[in-house]
């Protein structure tokens, strides 16, 4: 077992709901100095500088924080999860960026695991996302 290649990367981003968007700039961007990254209608992406890491403020539905985890394949990832031992709460679906389960571990714990296979997303000066790069071979 300690020759597999791990199936978790890197955290992709911490999500958190706000009733606002310009209401959510304001404390972390303006207060607390994260950068723009990008933004739409209803979600921003700022940038956390010691990681790649995004903190993504979103006004579509109040949940509680999120926990994004980067991986090669979502479909791959969510078969060995379930191998594993782990439940697939909702199944591996598209994204803009590519595709994107929720899963959870044995203990309940509940993440989501995203890969980028469409590609990251590219924004105009003032952040606006207006496509995606194409992906990393």
């Amino acid at each position: 077992m300690e020759d597999q290649v791990p199936e978790l990367r890197n955290v992709d981003c911490i999500r958190m709901y706000v009733p606002d968007i310009e209401a959510g700039l304001l404390f972390y961007r303006y207060c607390l100095g994260h950068q723009l990254i990008w933004r739409t209608e209803d979600s921003v992406g700022l940038r956390m500088p010691d990681s790649e890491t995004e903190i993504v403020l979103h006004t579509t539905k109040r949940q509680p924080p999120e926990i994004d985890i980067k991986v090669q394949s979502a479909d791959d990832a969510v078969k060995r999860i379930r191998e594993a031992g782990g439940k697939i709460i909702k199944p591996p679906f598209d994204i803009r960026i590519g595709r994107c389960a929720v899963v959870q571990d044995p203990w309940g714990n509940e993440f989501v695991v995203l890969d980028i296979s469409k590609g990251l997303l590219v924004t105009d000066s003032e952040g606006n996302v207006i496509g995606n790069a194409p992906p990393k071979a």
